[in-house]
């Protein structure tokens, strides 16, 4: 018997620890996934920027991604989502078109600033996403401010630790740090000389204006993403409907803008690896995955992690192309890691409390049905007697 209650013991034991990492690995599944799409935002800067310097029209690299986003879409989804019950509803499908319209000129205008500046540049400017998220959070109450909070003012504060840092990343140098390439002038150094140079051109002003609503286009979209996926709760089949509206939208506007047929031409270089790597890595995999983190966390923290793409671009830069590494990159590395973990711990501090709320709630309420049995018991009994 007491062998038994040993083994007992050890196998409940096993349970609750196999419980709490499966808890853990649950829980860390919105980070790896919010790590994941900065990486892959960082390789969207630098295959765009290579394939509209070869010539690759703005307008064809977006049709071409959106419809590419749409055939892979369309098979996940139809393997995981083919039973789902969502209906498609005015409302959803008026949503679903306000995806496209907001997607294709997001991209359109991202690939027009990009092109007037450079990804350097462009993956600076980037990082005022979670800014603009907050604010269109905050505005159509998707997120609370309640400045007396110290989880609302470490978001605040983590956001422009992080967009301060990751615009010191890229446009202050400093001393050398480290060169993994003997080269005497690197490409990043080729780079932040272009871009200066640029400073003094009319097409930087409009590139960086251009890029900035880009940007601003795109947290909408991500907003309205978050918002329609929970009225219709079938997020492959939501990102297929919007990838489409994209598709077909894009496709009006370079009918209207590019007339050349050459243009819808791809050659077996950066030019044919662009629509296929944006469509399914950033306007399939990367809409569909970080729906999911904002149908979970919200889109403040999913956007939140914009500005690693920041340090992944730089050691990309670093590892590829033989850039050098400054004392610049590093301090910008570093606020933004101390501001991702400002915005990260007060959302965790909101959730926390949310939960506390919702526990104490429960308890009243099963004190009150406690009460309310004990009234309806002793007033049977009176009746009984």
């Amino acid at each position: 018997m007491i062998i038994m209650e040993e083994q007992m013991k050890e196998n409940e034991t096993a349970i609750r620890e196999k419980s709490r990492i499966g808890a853990i690995i649950v829980e860390s599944i919105p980070y790896i996934i919010c790590v994941l799409c900065s990486f892959s935002g960082a390789g969207y800067f630098l295959v765009s920027k290579v394939s509209l310097n070869k010539g690759m029209s703005r307008y064809v690299l977006v049709t071409y991604g959106f419809a590419i986003g749409t055939l892979s879409t369309a098979l996940l989804a139809y393997l995981f989502e083919r039973k789902n019950t969502s209906k498609l509803t005015i409302p959803v499908l008026r949503n679903v078109f306000f995806l496209g319209l907001l997607g294709a000129l997001g991209r359109t205008m991202f690939y027009v600033g990009l092109e007037y500046t450079s990804q350097t540049f462009a993956s600076a400017v980037s990082n005022i996403f979670p800014v603009f998220t907050f604010v269109l959070a905050v505005l159509f109450k998707m997120e609370k401010l309640e400045i007396s909070k110290n989880s609302t003012r470490a978001k605040i504060g983590g956001s422009i630790v992080s967009f301060a840092g990751a615009t010191i990343l890229t446009l202050y140098k400093g001393m050398k740090v480290l060169s993994v390439h003997n080269n005497t002038q690197s490409s990043h150094d080729q780079s932040v000389t272009s871009t200066r140079l640029s400073f003094e051109k009319d097409h930087w002003i409009k590139g960086s204006i251009i890029l900035v609503a880009s940007y601003f286009s795109t947290a909408a979209f991500y907003l309205l993403q978050a918002g329609t996926v929970k009225i219709y709760a079938a997020p492959l089949n939501l990102t297929t409907l919007s990838c489409l509206s994209g598709t077909l939208l894009s496709l009006i506007m370079t009918a209207i803008l590019d007339h050349k047929a050459a243009s819808w031409r791809l050659s077996l270089d950066i030019t044919l690896l662009a629509p296929f790597y944006n469509g399914i890595m950033i306007f399939s995999l990367g809409i569909y995955l970080q729906t999911i983190v904002m149908r979970r966390k919200g889109p403040v923290f999913a956007m939140a992690f914009s500005p690693l793409s920041s340090i992944f671009a730089a050691i990309m830069g670093i590892l590829i192309l033989g850039d050098i590494l400054h004392l610049g990159s590093v301090i910008g590395a570093t606020l933004i890691i101390i501001g991702l973990y400002s915005i990260l711990w007060g959302k965790k501090k909101e959730e926390d409390m949310m939960i506390l709320e919702r526990t104490k709630a429960n308890e009243l309420l099963d004190l009150n049905e406690i009460k309310a049995e004990s009234v309806k018991n002793k007033s049977d009994h009176l009746i009984i007697n």
